[in-house]
């Protein structure tokens, strides 16, 4: 295996081990701060930016193992039919080397470029995931506030009717009072006449 194959192969590697370890079972908190540094991070920006200048050059490599094997299969098939004897085995053995490395390369870039893909879908998922689920706290921390104020401002509403009802029966009693003096000068005005009546009389009697 060449150097570069071998590099893709490593790669390959490598993104079977950060899948494993992004759809791993994780606590909400450790998920939350690997992938808030993921995302975050210009370390890992400048190492992502590599990553895709990287995937360019498998793709040119998926394209040319690619091409590699439908030749190979395409020269195995036509010794086949040119009627070539079957006891040259050093020629079969070749063709069937060829055909084995350009298949193997065509699907260690394939599978390299597909679970590129398949890494980046799943992290972008998992970090709106993580996203819905902090808006969603944030939402029930302010429901929680609302019901608390919505209770404060019961206990208001009620003490606020309380004194409505006080200050009703403060004013009911004021009328009461005020009634009640009126009807008290009253009388004592009819009393003081009825009394300063009957004085004036006996004066005259004893004129």
């Amino acid at each position: 295996m060449t150097i570069y194959y071998s590099l893709t192969f490593l790669l390959l590697a490598t993104e079977m081990v950060t899948f494993c370890l992004l759809v791993s079972p994780l606590p909400y908190t450790v998920r939350k701060k690997l992938f808030r540094f993921l995302a975050e991070s210009p370390i890992v920006a400048k190492v992502a930016y590599a990553l895709k200048i990287s995937f360019i050059f498998v793709a040119i490599l998926f394209a040319d193992a690619l091409q590699r094997m439908f030749r190979v299969t395409a020269e195995a098939e036509a010794a086949k039919s040119g009627g070539h004897p079957a006891a040259d085995v050093r020629t079969e053995t070749n063709f069937a080397a060829r055909k084995f490395y350009s298949q193997r390369n065509t699907y260690l870039t394939g599978f390299t470029l597909f679970l590129s893909l398949v890494l980046t879908r799943t992290f972008y998922i998992i970090l709106d995931l993580i996203h819905t689920q902090e808006e969603y706290a944030k939402l029930k921390k302010i429901q929680g506030s609302d019901k608390g104020s919505a209770g404060e401002v019961a206990v208001l509403k009620k003490k606020l009717q309380e004194h409505e009802a006080t200050q009703r029966d403060f004013e009911t009693l004021k009328k009461q009072a005020a009634q009640q003096a009126a009807e008290f000068d009253r009388l004592a005005t009819k009393y003081n006449e009825a009394t300063g009546t009957s004085t004036k009389g006996e004066k005259k009697k004893n004129v």
